[in-house]
């Protein structure tokens, strides 16, 4: 999730691919919650270090899938893991995967990632319940969030990996400005935040500072204050806008929780690790943001 400060306005949000913090970054942009690099070394990297080292992935047949795939596979192969094979899904509109999960169930993987979202996850989800696949294998939500979780239920969704930016029941600062927008009179259904409420808060929040600090909303001058300060609260802690525009902030590992582990209405998380911001994300040098090159100058 992105938001773009432009020099005649305020800010805008949009979804952003990693380039736009990096070759074609802008001196009014900003990335924040996640990019693919994080979801995919987050999944990736740790599920393999938890010991999931063989993976076959269902991929959604356009760019953000295929980018989520190869950036989920070269990660696992350089954490040591193998990639046994994919198959790809026309998407949006695909309502039946089984051939999908028979062909992920017969590789043979430890692990199926899947690099798909929405709607395609979670019939991804039900398609592999449904064939028996998540009795000797588990699944890997690369991009999937509580929601999903919610409408899936804990008895189809029980085992699975994720990553997330955002877990409403990490402390009492996510827990109390979780319960707020749970009450609010316009969440009827009176949902717990995903990762992208979150982010979006925390962003418009951070912007908003920024405007009072400078005492302006001069795109240069506030993103200067955005940069600068470090965004502590409920989101994060010790976040960080490098010069090239990425939020750096901590990740975290989870897995689904079985129906019996649970204790109340959306405990739906154990976090089983959290990632460093500086491992979560990367580097500036990693990013070849001209921009950033310019201001270590």
């Amino acid at each position: 999730m992105s938001c773009l400060c432009r020099p005649s306005g305020p800010m805008r949000p949009f979804l952003a691919k990693k380039s736009f913090t990096g070759e074609k970054c802008t001196a009014y942009n900003v990335h924040y919650t996640y990019n693919n690099w994080a979801l995919a070394h987050g999944t990736g990297r740790e599920v393999v270090n938890q010991g999931g080292k063989t993976w076959f992935f269902v991929t959604a047949d356009y760019i953000f899938g295929k980018s989520l795939e190869e950036d989920t596979a070269a990660v696992v192969k350089e954490a040591g893991g193998k990639v046994l094979g994919a198959v790809r899904h026309p998407s949006p509109g695909t309502t039946d995967f089984s051939s999908y999960v028979l062909q992920a169930q017969s590789s043979g993987a430890q692990i199926v990632g899947l690099a798909n979202a929405g709607a395609d996850t979670i019939n991804a989800i039900k398609a592999a319940n449904e064939y028996g696949l998540t009795k000797e294998q588990k699944l890997a939500g690369l991009l999937i969030f509580i929601s999903d979780i919610h409408s899936l239920g804990l008895p189809t969704a029980k085992g699975l990996y994720a990553t997330t930016a955002f877990y409403w029941d990490m402390d009492d600062d996510t827990r109390k400005w979780s319960r707020r927008f749970q009450s609010h009179p316009d969440n009827k259904k009176k949902a717990m935040p995903t990762m992208v409420h979150a982010g979006v808060y925390s962003a418009l929040t951070h912007y908003f500072q920024a405007i009072q600090a400078a005492g302006t909303d001069d795109a240069d001058a506030v993103m200067a204050k955005m940069r600068a300060a470090p965004v502590n609260d409920f989101f994060a802690k010790n976040g960080r806008i490098g010069p090239d525009g990425l939020h750096r902030h901590d990740m975290y590992l989870v897995q689904v929780k079985a129906p019996e582990e649970s204790k109340y209405p959306w405990d739906y998380y154990k976090v089983l690790k959290t990632i460093p911001a500086d491992q979560a994300f990367p580097s500036v040098e990693q990013q070849k943001c001209p921009l950033a090159k310019s201001a270590q100058r």
